[in-house]
């Protein structure tokens, strides 16, 4: 039987029916997705988001909570010195565990109601018009009018055995939040050239028991050498094969011809990285040593955005992350008034 085609009525129709399905999902699927991605954008704007909310970030959300600012603090969870049993060289605080000072800190902060804390990870900061817009690695993203970095600084520890278990314990960083704890201590001193002479003159405020440990070749001068000497400092220049530890605290140096020495504590200096590449990528600029620059009044070098705490300054201490926050929140919401008065 011969087959009957369709009419060109029913081909036209047919035809037609398949373009405006193409054209209904060609549309219909961004829209889709666009839905999803709104569902991900908080309603809610802030004056100030904070970005860490550590010390300094939640010193600057108490200052800016005080000046009836709505302020939104980020933070990750995961502060610098979280490595270390107490901390020192803090009025009030003295000696108290880093856990239960933020501990004090948090709630006291949460007491201001203008002022809110998530916990989350900033991947990405944009300026679009007049606001911040700031993406979280969950896809949540949050709006406000100025941003303050207080992200801190991420130690690159050596290729050394036992060097990470003993950071904050007894691999020390700094004499000041913990030498007075380990004087007179048969110390070290991780280090080489300039940065390790210089240290050394530091440490022996606290210790005459102490000796340099360059983990290979020396570079320091003549001059420095004889220096270290007239004050009883010896240099050693084995390499270091690991760190012999209980629990994190120090027991002594192990190197890799063999040799031995006790030692504890161990001071040392590792280089750093910024801990969110975040300021650089809304075009904050870096200081020759690795900060954010910042002027006095803690701007970066974008407008609008400022920044506060270890990732600005080499004084590395709970007392100075705070007060630094303090000085950030009154100098943003001065900013404010001006802006609006």
């Amino acid at each position: 039987m011969e087959k009957v085609k369709p009419s060109s009525n029913v081909q036209s129709r047919r035809t037609f029916l398949q373009q405006s399905a193409s054209l209904m999902a060609a549309f219909t699927i961004p829209n889709v997705f666009q839905s999803k991605k709104k569902k991900k954008m908080t309603t809610e704007k802030f004056d100030v988001i904070i970005i860490g909310g550590s010390y300094s970030g939640l010193a600057a959300g108490m200052g800016l909570g005080r000046a009836l600012r709505k302020v939104l603090i980020i933070d990750s969870g995961r502060p610098a010195n979280r490595y270390t049993p107490h901390s020192h060289n803090f009025l009030t605080h003295d000696g108290r565990t880093p856990a239960e000072i933020a501990a004090i800190a948090k709630e006291q902060v949460d007491a201001y109601k203008t002022v809110k804390r998530i916990t989350g990870l900033v991947v990405h900061a944009t300026r679009y018009e007049n606001d911040f817009h700031v993406s979280l690695a969950n896809g949540t993203e949050y709006s406000a009018i100025k941003l303050i970095f207080a992200t801190g600084i991420i130690d690159q520890w050596p290729d050394i055995r036992g060097f990470s278990e003993c950071w904050g314990k007894s691999v020390l960083h700094c004499p000041y939040c913990h030498g007075y704890e380990v004087r007179d201590a048969q110390t070290g001193i991780l280090g080489n050239g300039d940065y390790a002479f210089e240290f050394a003159g530091l440490i022996s405020n606290w210790t005459r028991q102490l000796t340099v440990y360059t983990n290979g070749p020396s570079t320091l001068s003549s001059e420095q050498n004889a220096r270290l000497k007239k004050h009883n400092i010896s240099v050693i220049e084995d390499r270091i094969d690991f760190l012999r530890h209980s629990n994190g605290y120090l027991d002594g140096i192990s190197f890799m011809n063999g040799n031995s020495v006790n030692v504890n504590p161990l001071y040392a200096r590792p280089p750093f990285k910024q801990s969110s590449e975040v300021p650089e990528s809304l075009g904050c600029e870096l200081t020759e040593d690795g900060y954010l620059k910042i002027d006095a009044m803690h701007h970066t070098t974008v407008p609008g955005v400022y920044a506060c705490g270890d990732n600005v300054t080499r004084m590395r201490t709970v007392a100075n992350a705070i007060s630094m926050g303090t000085s950030a929140a009154i100098a943003l919401n001065k900013d404010f008034v001006l802006e609006s008065f």
